[in-house]
């Protein structure tokens, strides 16, 4: 929500204050201050420009060059493509030198060939709002060379994240309210008349959604542009002028934290009956949008049968004030917060209303907003009062009394505060002792519910670091979930210095994206978990693997014209066990994605390299460190090669490469590989010490083998068969190449070729050839034992 300081200032004097200190005594309030903006005309350079003429640019049909009076003595040309102009009218005028927001400086230049000294701007071009396209046209006829910022008010918007459980905090009086009881001084409430409406005749109040409805009925009322002050106050919280009523019901709204309606009386049929929805009813909203109700959606209906808004949510377009309206129905209304969010997050409309509402207003503001509104409408648009405020239903009781624990609240506080400190704190905010130790709760507090609630409000308003610390630190030792923090910071750590980028995704995908997802076991039936409301379709499933959100930053990134994709991610992923038959499974997963060039195409390395799988296992065995990592073949739907991650033999998660069609739907051309890994074992298999070995002190000594194979007979046996193979002398393997021939000529269309090289070490000697050649020859002889080879 943005907090306008001129605004606040209305209701509280904080001229003593400087914007920092309001900030700090915010944030250490608990109100958490997001952004400040300055907004107004802040440059000396931009000043009011008199156009004495105006001709057409030589070579430009959409430019006109003018001859602008700045208050310098001669006039200055300045080239120009706005046409709401005439000559006469007075403009700003950006002068060389003059800063624009956004950190644009404006200099002397040509514009196809015609000096232009500066520039003619609109109001969105130097901190104002534009008030029709092109340039501001200034009022009041100011002189040549005034400073434009003197002729604005400038203003600064405070951006402040309010916590669900503290409503009260959406407005500006419930925030100069607040900041009263945090500066102990007064504050200047908005002046509204108590007045007792009388019962509704006209309304029809048939929902438990809505325990209480007013209604004012005005005629005569002239809908047009509303007045300078109040476009001010909208504009400067980022809203957009509509028409005078409907910017007096926003106004409110922003002032007391009330959500108000008003409806075109000419447009509604009888009563108004505030009742459920019909099963697959119709709503054509202010957003333009229909949508479909349910039986658990409240509406605002007439006795046609039309309805006329979403309760708490959103108006209705038919029904809405226009130019032609002149008989306005007024609502002002409680809606209960539970129904009010729960059709706001079904049907995916988010308001400032039904923000407000989904978080509980204040029951006493609906009279109070109602009056004012009334007033400021008679005073703005005219009109009378046809039919006066009446109300239907019940106002929601005030939160019950609340006992403070005077011997808890001492112990909290360490004794830092007396307790009549405490209780004159308790009385700044609004509440009233009412006898011994029980507090009346004002009706905007419905937060404060126990005894704990008021030692936390006295804490927080006394300021935490004035409660003394009762003990020191003391060290505590290493807990397992602090272990697996650790663990997991080294772990991408790592993965950053082998060059990848990390990711972090929504855990929510859509169904197109279960294609992309590599789960490390392949799904079942039923073993998806599916939102049942979700916010939208790109919301509808809880992610049962990482990959799918990999895929979407590789998308996003290739459109930025990346070449090369290095990206993991670590998070938890959700699947139902056995398809459905026992509890949900969550699980923490590590995904990595990689594809595209591993160098760039140069002079002397041509079209350069591209990742393959080899790639893959190379970085997943460098983050395992001493365990053998093997691939083995599994096929996976929707992927074209695929398999299982072994680690010491063990499955640890898949890896897959995606189907080149899916990744030419990406605009990819390169092979691209995922895979998924579990997180548990991966950080258990990666030791928190590891001893360093001493470089070998005597020479090694390597043989060569060429060996023919079935086709069929994957790395991983080989490696499998090698692992079993017990010489203290084999210290090292490192395949050399693999060959196959499709003709059949140089080698059988069954076998393939596969070379390996050996190395052989002693640690206390340098060995001889007759003992490498030894060595060398028990090695054969396993290899033909354990596999279908041949040496060549």
């Amino acid at each position: 929500m943005n907090i306008s300081l001129n605004w606040l200032q209305e209701r509280l004097d904080l001229s003593s204050r400087s914007l920092e200190d309001v900030c700090d005594l915010l944030t250490f309030a608990g109100i958490e201050v997001e952004g400040v903006q300055t907004t107004g005309v802040s440059s000396e350079s931009i000043v009011v420009g008199e156009i004495k003429e105006a001709v057409p640019h030589p070579d430009a049909d959409r430019l006109k060059v003018t001859q602008v009076d700045a208050g310098e003595g001669q006039l200055r040309q300045i080239v120009c493509g706005a046409t709401n102009y005439q000559v006469g009218d007075r403009v700003p005028c950006c002068l060389p030198g003059a800063e624009l927001p956004g950190g644009f400086k404006i200099g002397e230049t040509k514009m196809r060939g015609v000096e232009s000294k500066g520039m003619l701007a609109a109001g969105s071009e130097i901190g104002l709002t534009d008030k029709e396209d092109g340039l501001l046209i200034l009022e009041g006829n100011p002189a040549p060379g005034t400073p434009v910022k003197s002729l604005f008010e400038a203003d600064t918007l405070i951006e402040v994240e309010i916590t669900p459980n503290r409503p009260d905090l959406l407005s500006h009086s419930g925030m100069a309210r607040e900041l009263a009881a945090l500066l102990e001084t007064d504050w200047a409430p908005v002046a509204v008349e108590a007045e007792n409406p009388a019962a509704a005749e006209s309304v029809k109040l048939e929902s438990q959604t809505c325990p209480y409805y007013t209604r004012t009925d005005l005629c005569g009322v002239s809908v047009g542009e509303s007045p300078a002050w109040l476009l001010r106050k909208l504009t400067s919280v980022g809203l957009k002028p509509v028409n005078n009523v409907v910017d007096l019901t926003n106004y409110v709204l922003f002032e007391l934290g009330q959500p108000l309606h008003a409806f075109d009386a000419s447009k509604v049929e009888g009563s108004l009956i505030v009742r459920q929805a019909d099963e697959g009813e119709k709503f054509l909203a202010l957003d333009g949008e229909t949508y479909k109700l349910t039986s658990e959606d409240c509406v605002i209906a007439d006795e046609s049968g039309k309805v006329l808004a979403l309760a708490g949510v959103m108006g209705g377009l038919e029904s809405g004030v226009t130019k032609e309206t002149t008989e306005v129905i007024l609502e002002s209304a409680y809606f209960t917060s539970s129904e009010v969010r729960k059709t706001s997050r079904r049907l995916s409309i988010n308001s400032d209303s039904s923000y407000r509402f989904e978080r509980g207003v204040d029951p006493g503001q609906v009279v109070p907003a109602a009056v004012l509104a009334r007033q400021l409408i008679l005073e703005t648009a005219g009109g009378t009062v046809r039919a006066d405020l009446s109300a239907v239903g019940t106002v929601p009781e005030a939160p019950p009394a609340v006992r403070l624990d005077g011997a808890r609240l001492d112990q909290l506080m360490d004794g830092s505060i007396p307790q009549a400190q405490a209780e004159a704190i308790l009385e700044r905010l609004g509440l009233s002792k009412i006898d011994g130790d029980s507090w009346k709760i004002p009706s905007w507090r419905g937060d404060l519910l126990r005894s704990a609630d008021l030692v936390e409000e006295v804490a927080r308003v006394h300021g935490l670091e004035n409660v003394p610390s009762r003990t020191g630190g003391t060290a505590v030792d290493e807990s397992a979930a602090d272990l697996t923090y650790d663990r997991l910071m080294v772990l991408k750590h790592h993965l950053v210095a082998l060059g990848f980028y990390e990711t972090q995704t929504i855990k929510l995908i859509s169904e197109e994206q279960l294609a992309d997802s590599l789960p490390q076991r392949p799904l079942m039936e039923g073993d998806v978990v599916r939102v049942s409301r979700p916010l939208s379709a790109d919301h509808a499933v809880m992610r049962p693997a990482l990959t799918a959100g990999l895929l979407k930053v590789a998308e996003t990134n290739l459109r930025q014209g990346v070449k090369s994709l290095r990206f993991f991610e670590t998070g938890r992923q959700f699947r139902n066990a056995g398809g459905g038959k026992a509890k949900d499974l969550e699980a923490d997963s590590v995904a990595l994605l990689l594809g595209g060039q591993v160098t760039a195409p140069s002079w002397d390395a041509g079209e350069g390299r591209s990742y393959d799988l080899f790639d893959l296992k190379a970085v997943l065995q460098a983050v395992v460190g001493n365990g053998v990592v093997q691939f083995t073949a599994r096929a996976r739907e929707g992927f074209l090669l695929a398999g299982d991650v072994l680690l010491e033999g063990k499955n640890i998660g898949a890896y897959a490469q995606v189907m080149p069609g899916r990744a030419r739907e990406i605009d990819f051309q390169a092979p691209l590989f995922l895979a998924e890994i579990d997180q548990g074992k991966l950080l258990a298999a990666r030791k928190s010490h590891f001893l360093v070995e001493p470089l070998p002190l005597y020479p090694g000594s390597a043989r060569d083998i060429a060996m023919e194979l079935p086709v069929k007979t994957s790395n991983a046996e080989i490696e499998k068969a090698l692992s079993k193979h017990q010489d203290p002398l084999l210290v090292g393997v490192e395949c050399l190449s693999l060959f196959v021939d499709a003709s059949g000529e140089k080698i059988a269309v069954d076998k393939k070729s596969v070379a390996y090289r050996f190395l052989y070490r002693a640690e206390g000697k340098t060995l001889k050839q007759k003992e490498v050649d030894a060595a060398h020859q028990k090695l054969q002889a396993h290899l033909q034992k354990a596999l279908p080879v041949s040496f060549r």
